[in-house]
């Protein structure tokens, strides 16, 4: 009689829970996984490309001073450590994301610093032919559901005794994280 992995009767046992059989049209776990594996890699290294426009001046971005003249411009005190700061959040926190490590306060490093972005670009139109923040609202809506879904199990997270099995008050935690830090950054800004 072949043996069952504690995975594979923990599975049976909530599709039998749900009234479905093995064999039913409920995705697999892994592929779920994989869905969000996806996604982080794609959106995490989408942000540490803009990241290292900020810092490195890569990409044909302005580097650490052509940011920090935008942030001066935009009303952000402290113009040069504030481009320091969107450039580490971005990069670090796209990375972090990328492979998993803390993903549900990277996400929430990527929600904040798009939040500031939201409310420096919004000028009313939501397309981005029209200068629209559509752009803006997807990252911001993708870090958040990336932070309350959690990372998936092909991440480095799950080798974190802390964070290996994700919980939605982590990912809830980090969202609201996210939104407190980013309104304290936009309170500051003149």
């Amino acid at each position: 009689m072949p043996s069952t992995s504690p995975s594979t009767t923990a599975a049976t046992t909530s599709l039998a829970a749900a009234g479905s059989t093995p064999g039913s049209a409920i995705a697999s776990p892994h592929a779920y996984d994989a869905g969000l594996l996806l996604l982080r890699v794609a959106f995490g290294l989408t942000m540490a490309a803009h990241g290292s426009q900020k810092l490195f001046g890569w990409f044909g971005g302005g580097g650490i001073d052509g940011t920090a003249k935008f942030f001066d411009s935009t009303g952000y005190p402290a113009a040069k450590a504030m481009a320091v700061v969107a450039g580490l959040t971005e990069f670090g926190g796209g990375l972090a994301l990328a492979v998993g490590l803390l993903a549900p306060l990277a996400a929430a490093a990527i929600l904040g610093t798009m939040l500031n972005a939201l409310a420096v670009s919004w000028n009313g139109n939501f397309f981005a032919m029209k200068d629209g923040a559509e752009y803006e609202l997807i990252l911001i809506a993708g870090a958040a559901a990336l932070a309350l879904t959690g990372p998936g199990r092909y991440a480095v997270d799950r080798y974190l005794p802390v964070v290996r099995e994700h919980r939605l008050s982590y990912g809830a935690g980090a969202v609201v994280l996210g939104l407190v830090t980013a309104g304290v950054v936009l309170l500051v800004r003149s």
